[in-house]
């Protein structure tokens, strides 16, 4: 086996086509446009880089392509927790320990250099991207920026000493059933003490999500792993999210004093990433195009209320008029996923269960602690 850092074009390229060859008989798998991931893995479009350290490798078995990975040291992280932590991420492999193993240990060896004393993953790169591996229901593809992996990912952290660090959850709904009486009851009681809802303006979406970015930092700034969304960071949600987002549903809690809540819903645009395939040909682009339109599943992917306000109907106020503006599409979308979520995070499980969602996905962050 060898292992080699990225440091070209032409390694970088190698490093973003491995999976197509490794998912190539995998209808679930949902990759970005390669034109996107070049820019994600680009310093100078990714602010992410400002202040983090990310080396890319990839592993030779036998004269081929075997395995991939990341070894990520975040210090927006390290000021936030001090925990000591650094970070694995974009880990795609064969199903072989010795190769898992041998990827794992090139990320160790640079965070022990870094003088880190664990090492936890995956983290892509961090909590505000995509993160932890899947663990349960793999019979439903993957929604718009969740992960997906092999379910033997996880027996091979496991045989390379891994342990659970944290797991989340993913809830799915049937839009077929009524929205119970219990949130409209709990919302109308929020409107009472004085909040409101608006819809986010579309045309001044980087303003719109500089309020979701302060209510994010607020309201997730005491939960297991959290690190701030910078201004930079939101430009580019901007520029990602401005085809996705929809305005009715994109909902803004308001008070006396400003904004309190910021919920957001999207399509399922997966469902569209599965026919790219992650290349944009002309005749992938007609079919796109066509599927887009009829996308059927949404996913409540932004959601987040001030501390001082939980407890007082905020949520179900956005989620009603989520709802409300759900129905507008008629019977369009068949099923909503809420994700993630903490598997500690249980208001969020009440509200997510009330509402008539269920668990059928659960994904499990690892790590192990780095030698002396």
């Amino acid at each position: 086996m060898r292992i080699t850092e990225v440091k070209t074009k032409k390694d970088l390229l190698e490093f973003i086509k491995f999976p197509f060859s490794l998912y190539k008989a995998d209808p679930m798998y949902s990759p970005l446009p390669i034109t996107e991931q070049k820019k994600h893995f680009n310093p100078a479009k990714n602010p992410f880089y400002k202040d983090a350290r990310v080396k890319l490798f990839l592993l030779e078995k036998d004269g081929r392509i075997s395995g991939r990975i990341a070894s990520v040291i975040d210090e927006r992280h390290l000021a936030c927790h001090g925990d000591g932590a650094g970070f694995f991420g974009f880990y795609e492999s064969v199903n072989d320990a010795s190769v898992a193993g041998a990827l794992l240990d090139r990320v160790e060896a640079e965070l022990k250099e870094a003088r880190l004393t664990t090492m936890r993953g995956p983290m892509s790169f961090s909590t505000n991207d995509e993160f932890a591996f899947q663990t349960e229901g793999f019979s439903d593809p993957p929604m718009i920026m969740t992960p997906y992996n092999p379910p033997w990912y996880n027996d091979l952290m496991a045989a390379c000493g891994m342990k659970k660090a944290k797991d989340l959850l993913a809830y799915i709904r049937d839009m077929a059933l009524p929205l119970p009486e219990k949130v409209r009851r709990v919302a109308a009681l929020a409107e009472k003490k004085g909040v409101g809802v608006r819809l986010a303006d579309m045309k001044k979406l980087n303003r719109e999500l500089s309020v979701f970015r302060d209510v994010y930092n607020s309201s997730w700034k005491d939960n297991w792993g959290f690190i701030p969304i910078t201004p930079d960071e939101v430009d580019v949600m901007a520029e990602q999210l401005k085809g996705v987002l929809l305005p009715e549903l994109t909902i803004i809690a308001e008070a006396g004093e400003g904004p309190v809540g910021f919920l957001g819903i999207v399509p399922d645009v997966n469902q569209v990433l599965r026919v790219l395939r992650g290349r944009m040909t002309p005749l992938g682009i007609m079919k796109a195009l066509y599927r887009f339109r009829r996308i059927d599943a949404l996913r409540l992917m932004l959601l987040g209320v001030k501390k001082e306000w939980r407890g007082r109907g905020v949520e179900a106020l956005m989620i009603r008029q989520g709802f409300e503006g759900i129905k507008k599409s008629g019977d369009k979308y068949k099923r909503i996923e809420f994700s993630w979520i903490l598997e500690d995070n249980l208001p969020i499980m009440h509200i997510s269960e009330m509402i008539g969602g269920h668990i059928y996905k659960r994904y499990r962050v690892y790590e192990r602690e780095i030698s002396a």
